[in-house]
């Protein structure tokens, strides 16, 4: 039996492969002409190893030094061994360029055309050779209209299965594609099609859905819709909160609502945060957000495309709950349009604003995702964290100035692999890490102390939750400095206060795994 594996790579790009049960992944990718990494192919090396989104398979042979029992409980896979039992979606941790693959370019003709509002127009496509075109739901494709010298982003507000393909925009002053699909598109035009790309996708349904969408961020939100209309065996609530500025921003409401008969457990409603609105509901997603129905104790997997200033705001209310969301998936989009709608709006982080202007047209898309850590994971950092408080006490009078010269030296290492808010080489900034970190217990000499540190096995936990070139807490580089200056000044109580800060970012550092950037 063959079974599609999608392979998800760093820089947003899937490419999908066919692979036999009795085949590894590894070996249909290299059928495929993709590069996957990959050395050994004995699961010796663990070079090849990935994270499995969704699906079933046989995990195969493989030595602990490649692959953890922690990790393959995560969900870690070695593609030089895994086989499939059922369809796949894998991350694969290099980018399509090191692979040498890439996003497919597809012709497609405009079908449809309507303007379903004063701000919003669908087009639907019809794609030549529609059997080559495999995209997941909520990823989105580079749209380029006849003889043009520009493209832009649009999700994908269709289903995966859908022969005819359709895209939601949002009309914006200024907008290229606004003026081509406004005044000059019509049913016929040729169209050039390249992805599908982007990391924001329906992951297997295992926890109970929230889906919130911000304008014409409706688009992926249906689509992952239309996916979870097609699973006979879903089994979990699925709740929609759609947010718009004003009442003629809201569309495809009939479309919603059919979802209450094609899903087993499924309920909507709308919110504007114009004042004037006849909407029931007025002000801001989050002003109408149910704990206990929508987040279910932290359980839920929440889903957003909104906004920059949606994204951030729901980021915010999610963290201040007491259990936040299990795993939290967004997407943002920026306008292309220069300083018109979006670009001007500000909004305070403490609430969704709605009231920017969403356009799935844009110059640089940005996905991401928060999971939040299990209390093994936050108590291993915690204890992490009280042994370097009772180590600098013991070091506080030993170390001399050499000692410090070194101390900085191991900083300037672990930075060396930060770049603003990102890690550029995992492997290395976790050694380099390490390293740091490891300084202060063996200059102490306390035996006991120094296995208690290394029995905590920071760096297995580190490299099972970050990601390469993620996300990396702004703040950690200066904070490596800032504690050994507090040391060398012997201000305890500040060294404290830094553990403990530098404690909290290294914990929200592993549960946001770092968002891309793709140009469009």
């Amino acid at each position: 039996m063959t079974h599609q594996i999608a392979l998800a790579f760093e820089d947003g790009v899937t490419r999908f492969i066919e692979c036999e049960e009795d085949q590894t992944i590894a070996d249909a990718a290299y059928q495929a002409r993709i590069n996957i990494p990959f050395d050994c192919r004995d699961g010796a090396c663990g070079t090849c190893k990935s994270f499995c989104e969704s699906g079933d398979y046989d995990e195969g042979d493989y030595i602990e030094d490649a692959l953890s029992d922690d990790e393959a409980a995560d969900g870690y896979i070695l593609t030089c061994q895994a086989k499939p039992h059922t369809d796949m979606v894998v991350q694969i941790a290099t980018t399509s360029v090191l692979a040498k693959t890439g996003a497919s370019t597809l012709i497609g003709t405009i079908t449809e055309l309507e303007r379903l509002s004063e701000s919003t127009v669908k087009f639907a496509v019809q794609i030549e050779d529609r059997e080559t075109l495999n995209y997941l739901p909520g990823q989105y494709m580079n749209i380029a209209p006849p003889n043009s010298d520009f493209h832009r982003s649009y999700s994908f507000s269709s289903g995966p299965s859908d022969d005819i393909v359709t895209f939601l925009v949002k009309l914006t002053r200024g907008g290229l594609m606004s003026e081509y699909l406004t005044d000059t598109a019509k049913v016929g035009d040729r169209l050039n099609l390249t992805g599908p790309m982007g990391s924001f996708f329906l992951r297997e349904p295992l926890n109970p859905i929230l889906l919130l969408a911000g304008g014409t961020g409706l688009a992926p939100v249906l689509s992952i819709l239309e996916k979870l209309s097609e699973d006979e065996l879903l089994d979990v609530p699925v709740r929609l909160i759609y947010g718009a500025t004003f009442d003629h921003d809201l569309v495809e409401l009939e479309k919603i609502e059919t979802f209450k008969d094609r899903l087993p457990d499924f309920d909507w409603f709308s919110v504007v945060s114009d004042p004037e609105t006849r909407n029931e509901r007025k002000g801001y997603v989050t002003d109408h957000m149910d704990v206990d129905e929508h987040l279910h104790g932290g359980e839920a997997d929440v889903y957003l495309c909104g906004p920059p200033p949606m994204v951030e705001a729901v980021r915010v209310f999610l963290n201040d709950q007491e259990n936040p969301p299990l795993n939290f998936y967004y997407e943002k989009f920026s306008s292309a349009a220069g300083p018109t709608g979006d670009s001007s709006v500000t909004a305070e982080t403490t609430s969704t604003d709605t009231s920017a202007e969403v356009t799935i047209s844009a110059p640089g898309v940005e996905t991401g995702q928060v999971h939040r850590l299990d209390d093994t994971t936050r108590g291993i950092f915690e204890a992490r964290m009280a042994l370097e408080v009772g180590v600098a006490t013991l070091v506080t009078n030993i170390l001399d100035e050499e000692d410090f010269v070194a101390f900085r030296e191991l900083a300037e290492k672990a930075n060396s692999f930060i770049e603003g808010e990102k890690v550029t080489d995992l492997a290395g900034y976790i050694t380099a890490n390490d390293a740091y970190h490891e300084f202060l217990f063996e200059r102490a000499g306390n035996d006991a102390m120094l296995q208690a540190y290394r029995n905590l096995e920071v760096p297995k936990v580190m490299d099972r939750e970050l990601e390469n070139e993620g996300f990396m807490h702004a703040d950690i580089a200066q904070e490596h400095h800032d504690i050994i200056d507090a040391l060398e000044a012997k201000d305890l109580s500040r060294v404290r206060e830094l553990l403990e800060l530098h404690n909290t970012h290294a914990i929200e550092t592993m549960t946001q795994v770092g968002s891309s950037k793709v140009d469009a």
